[in-house]
């Protein structure tokens, strides 16, 4: 079969004019995976935020815009291209909002003759309003466009040896130069969504501990899934107890998202005499807005002004070697493992299901 690799991020807008911000935000927060509420309720609070919101983010995009363009969209493009050098099989790229669209990729993946598309979500940890929307929408679409196209999805990987791997290869020459705390921020989700993930419907936030409590849930749990990334970068990283923690940021509403928050982490960490904080985002594999300007920026000035003395990002995996060469490993294994199944589907005889 003629295979391809479909890579997928979230998306940015086409330039950080209000318009496109508004456009961008617009099908974003529309998206019921991202706000789960009734349509109704969820186009009436979508309509109060595009009022100002806009401006505020377009602002905000244009702090970090390159003269090539969204650094979302550069960085994606590049490890497209390198991945597609490495692999010597066609790369495609989507994001789930705005461009280039995921219509656009699979009618591109057709126009190639290609039978076979891996996609690989640019998203380590599994969250209805990432993992989940994206693996969705592309189904969608090739139910739609491409019915005959074969579709394999790679799984989350919040503690894949080789994702781990390109993480602490990308952060030790930061690392090295000391620190006196890591903060792990990852991008924030509502509680509800968690619950809503939960397929048992009785463990997550309901348990006492309930992500160190073995369950079938923590299979689709955000909140679990960092933690299993923390804990497996610290340990291979050799990060000592007691000089690290974890928090989530981009919370949006009132309604109560994970804690700690962020913002209020950095503030604690300042006012408790941190010194030297070192900040890594495992949740983005490219710098975005939510890296460049929420934890570059504001975090930044958050943490001096509550008495730290000096504050350091480490960028996210973006274009590193070891991750081009984790995303290769991940499509290869795919196709291997898939024809081998296939292979021994054909050997049993009839009634196998070959699926």
């Amino acid at each position: 079969m003629k295979r391809a690799v479909l890579l997928m991020n979230l998306g940015s807008p086409d330039s950080p004019s209000v318009p496109d911000v508004r456009r961008y935000l617009d099908e974003f927060l529309m998206d019921p995976r991202v706000m789960d509420v009734p349509w109704l309720l969820r186009r009436w609070i979508v309509g109060m935020i595009l009022i100002r919101r806009p401006k505020q983010s377009a602002h905000a995009y244009q702090t970090i815009w390159t003269p090539e363009g969204s650094p979302l969209i550069v960085i994606s493009r590049n490890v497209q291209r390198k991945l597609q050098e490495r692999l010597g099989l066609p790369v495609e790229l989507a994001m789930r909002y705005q461009n280039p669209s995921v219509e656009s990729a699979v009618d591109r993946l057709l126009a190639r003759g290609i039978e076979w598309v891996h996609l690989i979500p640019l998203f380590p940890h599994y969250a209805m309003s990432s993992y989940e929307t994206a693996v969705v929408k592309v189904q969608e679409v090739m139910r739609r466009r491409a019915p005959r196209m074969r579709l394999t999805v790679e799984p989350p990987y919040p503690d894949a040896p080789d994702y781990i791997a390109a993480l602490v290869e990308s952060a030790r020459p930061y690392l090295d130069q000391g620190y006196d705390h890591l903060l792990f921020s990852f991008h924030g989700v509502p509680e509800r969504q968690i619950r809503k993930s939960d397929p048992t419907g009785r463990h997550c936030l309901q348990v006492p501990d309930c992500c160190n409590v073995p369950s079938p849930a923590h299979a689709t749990c955000y909140r679990h899934q960092c933690f299993r990334t923390v804990k497996a970068f610290v340990q291979a990283a050799g990060v000592p107890e007691g000089h690290w923690s974890v928090a989530f940021q981009s919370r949006l509403g009132r309604d109560p998202w994970l804690r700690p928050y962020t913002d209020e982490e950095m503030t604690r960490l300042g006012r408790a005499g941190v010194g030297k904080l070192v900040v890594i985002c495992p949740a983005f594999v490219s710098d975005c807005l939510e890296t460049l300007e929420e934890i570059g920026m504001r975090g930044r000035e958050t943490f001096l002004q509550s008495g730290g003395r000096e504050f350091v990002q480490i960028p996210c995996l973006n274009e590193h070697p070891r991750w081009i060469e984790t995303l290769e490993n991940m499509a290869r294994r795919a196709f291997a493992g898939s024809e081998a199944e296939a292979r021994a589907g054909a050997a049993a005889g009839p009634g196998v299901n070959r699926a």
